[in-house]
């Protein structure tokens, strides 16, 4: 798509205002705390299930999945350690669209005119540095899922109590950041094409005379959808190996210590289709998730504001 369509900002180019809202910053972070939420609720139990499938030993299928964690785990099963990511989500989310504001304000500054949109590669480069500010709180946070969502034993077998008893046992083997590396790398590249997509369908919408506040909720979520699925397609392989990387023995690792090491040991040992499993649930699970984060983010300022 070409630069130059006037792809406008999430917040701000809602209206040009002449004075800076001192509560804009707390409306960012409350609203996506709201899209947060939605997003876990919408889509653990994708997650739960492309996590099994990520770091299955033995060949596996979603069904096959679904069908064994039903049967000896319940359906409850599907929201292990939802906890985490329920209050965890809420906050990355809440920081991705709080640092993607702050960085449009800052590009707003530096250009000519400073109530011009900004344009795409500047866009892109908002995404990039709130997901790799978002990476420092998102690895931990979904460290502590996947441990839990892994983990088959449930009372006095189960390795880990709760998310309080993880954090200590990881932190306690010095485990907790593990996976930083493939979580900045995923969040930069994946944060970068997801607001930028999101953009430019906004700014379409824009071109053909509607107000920002006068799209329906339908296109939002579609919109969503279709950045979340746009944002998996790019980063779904980093994905693999944070996984792999956060459910390997802290002790002896064996896969390896580093995201290089574990790459070249996973494709070693099962090719280059091993990048991909669990690619389904997870595109699945991209287009409602992602666009029940975007609609009630929307939503949520709208009655905000």
């Amino acid at each position: 798509m070409s630069e130059e369509v006037q792809a406008p900002q999430l917040i701000d180019d809602l209206e040009l205002r002449p004075q800076v809202d001192k509560t804009r910053v707390i409306k960012d972070l409350l609203a996506g705390t709201a899209g947060g939420i939605a997003q876990v609720l919408v889509g653990q139990p994708f997650d739960t299930t492309k996590v099994r499938l990520q770091t299955s030993t033995t060949p596996t299928t979603a069904l096959d999945v679904v069908r064994r964690l039903i049967k000896y785990e319940g359906a409850l099963a599907f929201y292990k350690g939802t906890l985490t990511p329920l209050v965890g989500v809420g906050a990355c989310v809440s920081i991705q669209f709080g640092v993607n504001e702050a960085m449009k304000r800052f590009f707003h500054s530096l250009n000519p005119q400073p109530q011009a949109t900004l344009g795409l590669p500047q866009y892109y480069v908002c995404g990039l540095v709130s997901g790799v500010a978002n990476s420092f709180l998102a690895s931990p946070i979904e460290h502590i899922r996947i441990r839990l969502q892994t983990q088959t034993g449930s009372g006095p077998t189960a390795e880990f109590k709760g998310p309080l008893d993880c954090i200590r046992k990881l932190r306690s083997q010095r485990g907790l950041m593990l996976g930083l590396t493939p979580t900045l790398l995923r969040e930069a590249q994946g944060c970068g094409t997801y607001f930028l997509t999101y953009e430019a369908l906004v700014a379409n919408e824009i071109k053909k005379g509607l107000k920002r506040t006068d799209i329906p909720a339908w296109k939002l979520c579609g919109f969503g959808a279709l950045s979340g699925t746009a944002l998996w397609l790019m980063v779904y392989p980093l994905d693999v190996v944070k996984s792999l990387m956060q459910t390997d023995n802290l002790q002896k690792p064996k896969f390896g210590r580093s995201m290089v090491t574990v790459a070249r040991t996973l494709y070693a040992k099962e090719g280059a289709k091993a990048f991909f499993k669990g690619f389904g649930p997870t595109m699945l699970r991209a287009a409602p998730a992602n666009g029940a984060t975007f609609a009630t983010f929307e939503l949520a300022m709208r009655l905000l504001s």
